[in-house]
């Protein structure tokens, strides 16, 4: 072969292996996700434990495709200043407490209606199904992508006067509750004070005794540390604390739709061994809370509780939708 040919044919093999490496670089580009939820980076904090199963989730189904970078403890502020940034595309994706969720679509005050649902099974039927698809798919025309439901457990009553075993022990409580007017109502119906406060003022708020106590799952008690400052932890049970996992839909739209499916299969399984995770915890965690100081009580008649917030119902049914209500209440009655 003359030299000229050879040369020439060794430049244009060399071109075509750069334009392969460049095609190859281009197509395996990362895509940064900036990860935000307002609780501590605890290995029993169920948000944390969202945020991290499902970045594994990411690198397990996609190796190299997605860096998550984690921002824990209200570091991108708190869940509205979250939703907002989500919204803009600033931030890529968020475990957001499902109340806030409801500032903006208020289809999910569905999961805070008291006492809906009796057991973890009944919310996973519901959440799973037809009524949560309908709520997650409410929210892409506010420019976020919901991707599943992970959980925190059910909420229960921490504070420092007494143990809550009927109505009447919640009398004169001053107790902080989510910045949600269904939570006020309903604490309010069962004769509490309720507080409404943004996350991140709570622990002062309980140490200082600005407020007499809160209520929140058992995980998130235990994590963040309130038998330091608290006495009595009452098992309420009154909301299961459906948590969101979202994504920004500029983020989304921005994937491949193989990558986009990759990310919606990554958070269901990353969902489904969260739920495993905290429900396995609960009892451990529950040990722990009595170690560290804490009086636990059961409440003596639910039924006292619960007819105390019928109005609740009646209130909010057409502010989240008389539909959505009636399918749940029909799936958790079979």
């Amino acid at each position: 072969m003359p030299i000229q040919s050879f040369l020439t044919s060794r430049f244009m093999g060399s071109l075509a292996a750069a334009v392969l490496l460049g095609a190859a670089g281009v197509s395996h580009a990362q895509t940064t996700i900036k990860l935000g939820w307002t609780t501590a980076d605890s290995e029993a904090d169920p948000y944390a434990i969202a945020a991290h199963y499902f970045a594994e989730e990411l690198e397990s189904a996609a190796p190299g495709e997605f860096k998550v970078s984690f921002f824990p403890n209200h570091q991108l502020g708190n869940d509205t200043a979250m939703l907002q940034a989500m919204q803009f595309g600033t931030m890529g994706a968020g475990v957001i407490t499902g109340t806030q969720v409801g500032t903006l679509e208020s289809a999910f005050q569905l999961n805070d209606l008291p006492f809906l649902y009796a057991n973890n099974e009944q919310a996973h039927k519901v959440l799973d199904g037809e009524v949560g698809q309908t709520l997650l798919s409410k929210l892409e025309s506010k420019g976020i992508v919901g991707l599943g439901f992970p959980e925190a457990g059910f909420r229960h009553t921490i504070n420092n006067k007494r143990p809550i075993r009927t109505p009447a022990d919640f009398d004169g409580v001053k107790l902080r509750v989510q910045p949600s007017d269904l939570f006020i109502s309903s604490f309010r119906a069962i004769g509490a004070n309720p507080v409404p406060m943004a996350w991140s003022d709570v622990f002062t708020a309980v140490q200082q005794g600005t407020v007499d106590g809160l209520e929140i799952p058992l995980p998130v008690i235990f994590a963040n540390k309130y038998p330091e400052v608290t006495d009595y932890l009452s098992l309420t049970s009154h909301t299961y604390n459906a948590l969101a996992l979202l994504m920004s839909k500029q983020t989304f739209d921005k994937l491949s739709a193989e990558n986009q499916e990759i990310v919606r299969q990554a958070a269901k399984r990353a969902i489904k061994r969260q739920r495993e995770t905290v429900a396995g915890n609960n009892d451990e965690v529950l040990e722990q809370i009595q170690a560290a100081g804490m009086t636990v009580n059961e409440v003596d008649d639910v039924e006292a509780f619960r007819s105390k917030v019928s109005g609740v119902y009646d209130e909010y049914r057409g502010k989240i939708g008389a539909d959505i209500v009636a399918k749940a209440l029909e799936q958790v009655a079979e």
